[in-house]
């Protein structure tokens, strides 16, 4: 075996706990990290060319000196992902993020740089309540510059490669699907094995779970391991190419012309689990008209209905994430 590889242990009982989430802080560190180094991912180039000429230099130098150019990112700057995390959560998250482990990770970057790097680092370290503001008033600034006019491509990216996921484990089970993540993942003995460049451990996660969560800015599988985080694994997702952030990857014309504009709005409102008056409320429609939508999406398979607690909800299938994710 490789001898670089993160072995996340699952009893029977975490199996379940294995859950899918979208991490838009994950996805801003390696944006950061793209626009410092763009010769190494030719994938984000068609996003470049039109992101770069947007950046806000100093939030962009203090996060560029946070996350580095490549290997360990601190924790702190992204919190778990879940499903429904989305990027004003996120930075609110940063901002009350807690004050003890960010100290730690920053004294991790210090341990890896020198010179003017590490003793900008140091600063940083010494006035913790001061970095913590300034840092999410950065990620503010950045993401609103370089991110937000393409998080509607990105997130439909993210949420198709989570569809395609989840029917692979439906079909052919957890095992077949995690061995289909990546080339660097496998599945084996009750555990998910992750090969990396330069980090090695055993992580035992009875009682806790996995979260896995793909990426559209990451070339490379990365995880986060130590508690008290959540045990994730971030994998690059399907489907990404240099054209992934292009303004005619909005599907709302296509799926107009496809499936009528109603029907259309209301897949596209299903973003999160909605109940039927939700939906209603979300597109300006009768209750009535949102139920008639719902049910002739939902006899093309494209969604489906579940009962959380005491009412009933609405969800995009896989079927109906890969099409709007196209």
């Amino acid at each position: 075996m490789h001898r670089n590889v993160v072995e996340f242990r699952l009893t029977p009982d975490d199996l379940s706990a294995i859950r899918f989430g979208v991490s838009p802080g994950h996805e801003l560190a390696h944006a950061v990290r793209v626009l410092g180094r763009p010769q190494y991912h030719p994938l984000q180039w068609g996003w470049l060319r039109q992101a770069r000429h947007h950046v806000p230099a100093r939030a962009f130098d203090l996060l560029r000196l946070l996350v580095g150019p490549d290997g360990y990112l601190p924790d702190f700057l992204t919190s778990t992902p879940a499903w429904d995390l989305g990027p004003a959560e996120e930075v609110e998250r940063l901002r009350e993020t807690a004050l003890e482990p960010m100290r730690v990770d920053l004294h991790k970057r210090v341990a890896r740089t020198s010179g003017t790097e590490q003793r900008l680092l140091r600063a940083l370290a010494d006035d913790l309540p001061r970095t913590r503001s300034a840092v999410a008033d950065a990620w503010q600034q950045v993401w609103d510059a370089v991110l937000a006019p393409y998080w509607p491509q990105l997130e439909r990216l993210l949420r198709a490669d989570i569809g395609v996921r989840s029917r692979r484990t439906t079909t052919h089970g957890l095992a077949a699907m995690v061995d289909t993540l990546n080339d660097a993942v496998t599945w084996g003995s009750h555990a998910v094995h992750v090969r990396l460049r330069l980090h090695h451990e055993v992580l035992d996660c009875a009682g806790s779970g996995l979260v896995l969560t793909p990426s559209v800015m990451a070339p490379r599988c990365a995880v986060v391991t130590e508690p008290p985080a959540q045990p994730t694994l971030f994998y690059p997702a399907l489907g990404v190419s240099e054209r992934w952030a292009d303004t005619a990857a909005d599907p709302t014309q296509a799926l107009a012309g496809l499936l009528g504009a109603g029907r259309a709005g209301v897949l596209l409102a299903l973003r999160a689990p909605l109940s039927t008056s939700e939906v209603a409320v979300a597109q300006g429609l009768a209750v009535s008209t949102a139920s008639h939508h719902l049910s002739r999406l939902a006899a093309a398979r494209l969604v489906d209905s579940r009962r959380e607690g005491t009412r009933v909800v609405h969800v995009r299938t896989p079927l109906g994430e890969a099409l709007v994710g196209g």
